[in-house]
């Protein structure tokens, strides 16, 4: 096989793994609460990279830091997984799984209006124009298409999933000044983030329900949300001649997301969802045609 032809395979099953995750997120909700979902994925995506940079060699390499890069990961991790998946998963038992799935991919116009300050980039006329365009797909979604009459489902859910897609724009602006090896770095990371996660649990005097579905929720969120299919996208970005054509496909993952939570969730698609992830996906495409 081909390496491009790989890095496609690579790229679509993580595209197609990422896409089960939103309907993940509501099923296990279903039996357990948001905090202790996130201190199972954290805990087990954790030991995954745990293993795979201890396989590949990499471990003793992992923690040879100077103290940048150590503060470096103690704010990353804070960011993700801590404060990112702890408001998405309180949205997520808060909205519709379709309105969940579809506010989360606001985060690429987030970090388009984080640039302008934190990196200074200039922005022109096309990409104001492609903000527009995906911010009418957020009001539609936010207003499930009654623009001149709003019912807001629920404010508190639609809030909580708006700041996730700051923490996690926050996070990729970071990411992108740390120039250490990906899968070494996350795993760093998460050692930090499982730590303010279990922090935040004992301080919260969280309650834990040990039940099969919980588990097995946090054992697959973990794996296919946060570890795995993280490290497969690494992969297919290195084997990919160009990460445009790799990353172009990752398009197709809330389309994908909104049919999982049909048939998983049994959930019926509305049209403004659908309208209003049509607008926000063309703006961010657009977006990155005029950059």
């Amino acid at each position: 096989m081909k390496k491009q032809q790989k890095a496609y395979l690579l790229a679509l099953s993580a595209i197609l793994l990422w896409s089960t995750a939103g309907s993940a997120f509501k099923l296990s909700l279903e039996y357990i609460s948001s905090t202790q979902l996130l201190l199972y994925a954290a805990f087990f995506s954790m030991l995954f990279l745990f293993s795979w940079v201890t396989i590949s060699g990499k471990l003793k390499d992992s923690f040879k830091l100077s103290k940048k890069e150590w503060l470096y990961s103690a704010i990353m991790g804070s960011l993700n997984p801590f404060l990112y998946y702890l408001v998405l998963f309180e949205a997520y038992d808060l909205l519709l799984a379709q309105e969940a799935v579809a506010l989360n991919y606001v985060w690429p116009i987030t970090l388009v209006l984080l640039s302008i300050p934190v990196l200074k980039q200039r922005i022109g006329i096309y990409s104001i124009l492609a903000l527009f365009i995906s911010f009418a797909g957020l009001l539609i979604i936010i207003t499930k298409g009654a623009v001149y009459g709003i019912e807001l489902s629920s404010p508190r859910g639609i809030f909580l999933a708006l700041i996730s897609s700051l923490f996690w724009a926050s996070y990729w602006l970071m990411n992108m000044k740390d120039k250490r090896e990906e899968v070494a770095k996350l795993f760093v990371n998460f050692c930090f983030g499982f730590s303010y996660i279990l922090i935040y649990a004992l301080i919260r005097k969280a309650e834990f329900s040990f039940n099969p579905e919980g588990i097995g929720g946090g054992i697959y969120v973990g794996l296919f949300e946060m570890g795995l299919t993280y490290v497969l996208w690494l992969k297919a970005l290195r084997l990919s001649s160009t990460t445009a054509k790799v990353s172009n496909l990752a398009y197709i993952a809330p389309f994908l997301s909104l049919m999982f939570v049909s048939i998983a969730v049994g959930e019926t698609i509305y049209y403004y969802t659908i309208g209003g992830l049509v607008l926000i996906v063309a703006g961010i495409v657009l977006q990155k045609l005029v950059k």
